[in-house]
C-alpha cells in the first residue's frame, strides 16, 4: 500500500527562527454552515506557498488549532501529490490558516473514518487483506474468493461493496452506529450480515439489476453491462481518515463486438451517505453513455427525478431494504453531461435462459434497473454521485422529502465548493 501520512489536532511548539510558515485563505462561499468538508491542494499548490524540504510535510493551521488533514501518494512514485483538509466552516466564513513542515514523524494520527477492504479467502479459512489483485478470469469456472463476496468502501455512516466476480453489481450495508464493518465481515465478529445486527446489516437485494450504482454502456438503445471482463483488477490508491480511493481496471469488455477497456475510480469521505465515481472508458463511440443505476425489485412507489444546483437527480425512495423498512437511493450527475434517464423491465432473464452465474441466479442482461445515462468520451472521466440513506439510521430518512433535501443540500455545497484564496 502507498505511504500515507495522516495528521490531527496538535499543538506544536515552533521556533521563529528554524521554522517556515506561509499563510492561505480558505472562503465558504455558502451563506450556510458546512460539516466535514473536504478541500484538496495539490503538490504544486502547497509549493507556490512554502518551500518544501525533504523529509518534512504541511501542516495547517487555524490559530493554535491543527486542520485535521492527510498526505497522499496517489501515483506511488514514493512523494505526496496531494494534501486532503478536512474543515467545519460557519455561513459564509473565511479562515485564515497558516502552512508548517512538519517532519513525518512528528504527525499526530486522526480519527480513522474512511475505510477499504478487499480480502482474499487462505487455505486456513481467513481472509488476507490484498492492496492489489486480480479476480478469476470469465473463461474460469465461477468461484467466490472475497471476503463479503467484494471490495467494500466505507465511512462511518454507510458501506458499499462490488462483488469481486463477473457479476460487477454495487450492493451496501446499512449502519446503526458509526463503526467501520469491512474487516469483520464473513468474519466470528460478523458471521451474518444479512441478518439485523446492533451496526446495521446488508440492506440491499440486488438480483441482476446494478444494484447500487453498477456501471453499464448505453449504445444503440442497448445496455451492455460492465462485467464479464478478460480482466478484472482492484487496485488501491489511498486508504486514509480522511479519504479513501480505489480502481477497479477492466480489459476485454465485449461491447457489440467491439473489445473496450474501462477504469472506474471510486472516492469516500467522511460524513457522507454518497460515494464520488469517475468512469474512464476506453473506445467508446460519440453517441454512447456511461450508464449507473439503482434497483428497483422492491420498489412499490415510482421514482423520483428533479433537478438541482447544476446537477440531476435520479431516485428511489420506499420501503424497499431486506429489513422491510425505509431506504432511499440516488444518482446525481451534472446536468450539462445527462442522458438518457429510463427503466429496464422486469424479466427475469435468468429463467428465460440467460444463465451467465448459475450458482446466483443470476444474468448478465440488466433487469429491475432505473438508471441515467452520462456522456462517454474516449478516455475521459466521467463523475458522478452515488447516495444511500436507511430509515432505520436517521428519523430524516424515512420520508422521501427529507431524503431530496438532503441530496439538494449536497448538490448546493459540491456546486458551491470551499474557496481556496
Amino acid at each position: 500500500m502507498k505511504n500515507i501520512f495522516p495528521f490531527g489536532i496538535l499543538s506544536l511548539m515552533l521556533f521563529a527562527a528554524c521554522t517556515q510558515q506561509a499563510a492561505i485563505t480558505l472562503e465558504n462561499p455558502l451563506a450556510e454552515e458546512r460539516t466535514d468538508e473536504v478541500i484538496v491542494f495539490s503538490r504544486e499548490e502547497i509549493a507556490a506557498k512554502i518551500t518544501l524540504q525533504e523529509g518534512k510535510l504541511p501542516v495547517f493551521k487555524n490559530g493554535e488549532k491543527t486542520i485535521p488533514s492527510q498526505v497522499d501518494d496517489l501515483d506511488g512514485d514514493g512523494a505526496w501529490d496531494e494534501v486532503v483538509l478536512l474543515v467545519d466552516m460557519k455561513a459564509s466564513e473565511t479562515i485564515e490558516a497558516t502552512i508548517e513542515l512538519v517532519a513525518e514523524s512528528d504527525y499526530p494520527k486522526v480519527e480513522k473514518r474512511t475505510n477499504l477492504r478487499l480480502g482474499i479467502a487462505q487455505v486456513d479459512g481467513t481472509y488476507k487483506e490484498v492492496d492489489k489483485y486480480k479476480a478469476i478470469p470469465v473463461s474460469e469456472p465461477f468461484k467466490i474468493i472475497a471476503q463479503g463476496e467484494g471490495v467494500t468502501w466505507e465511512n462511518e455512516k454507510i458501506a458499499f461493496r462490488v462483488y469481486f466476480d463477473c457479476r460487477n453489481v454495487k450492493d451496501l450495508f446499512g449502519k446503526r452506529k458509526p463503526v467501520m464493518v469491512a474487516d469483520d465481515v464473513h468474519t466470528a465478529a460478523i458471521h451474518d450480515y444479512h441478518v439485523l445486527n446492533d451496526w446495521g446489516m446488508d440492506v440491499l437485494h440486488c438480483g441482476s439489476s446494478l444494484g447500487s450504482g453498477g456501471i453499464a454502456l448505453l449504445r444503440n438503445d442497448s445496455l451492455i453491462r460492465l462485467g464479464s471482463t478478460d480482466v478484472y483488477e482492484y487496485q488501491k490508491i489511498v486508504e486514509g481518515p480522511i479519504r479513501s480511493v480505489f480502481d477497479l481496471k477492466y480489459s476485454g469488455w465485449d461491447v457489440d463486438g467491439e473489445e473496450m477497456e474501462a477504469v472506474e475510480r471510486i472516492t469516500i469521505y467522511p460524513g457522507k451517505y454518497w460515494f464520488e465515481s469517475d468512469v474512464t472508458v476506453y473506445g467508446c463511440s460519440e453517441n454512447d453513455q456511461i450508464v449507473t443505476g439503482i434497483v428497483t425489485s422492491q420498489l412499490k412507489k415510482e421514482p423520483f427525478r428533479f433537478d438541482a444546483a447544476g446537477f440531476t437527480c435520479i431516485g428511489t425512495h420506499d420501503v424497499q431494504s431486506l429489513n422491510n423498512d425505509e431506504l432511499g437511493m440516488a444518482v446525481i450527475v451534472p446536468k450539462t453531461e445527462a442522458g438518457k434517464i429510463g427503466r429496464t423491465t422486469n424479466i427475469n432473464w435468468f429463467k428465460e435462459g440467460v444463465k451467465t452465474v448459475p450458482e446466483k441466479n443470476f444474468s448478465h442482461v440488466i433487469s429491475e434497473t432505473y438508471y441515467i445515462g452520462q456522456k462517454c468520451k474516449d478516455a475521459q472521466a466521467a463523475k458522478h454521485y452515488f447516495f444511500s440513506v436507511w430509515g432505520l439510521d436517521k428519523d430524516q430518512w424515512k420520508t422521501e422529502d427529507g431524503f431530496r433535501e438532503y441530496i439538494t443540500a449536497e448538490a448546493k455545497k459540491l456546486s458551491s465548493p470551499i474557496q481556496k484564496l
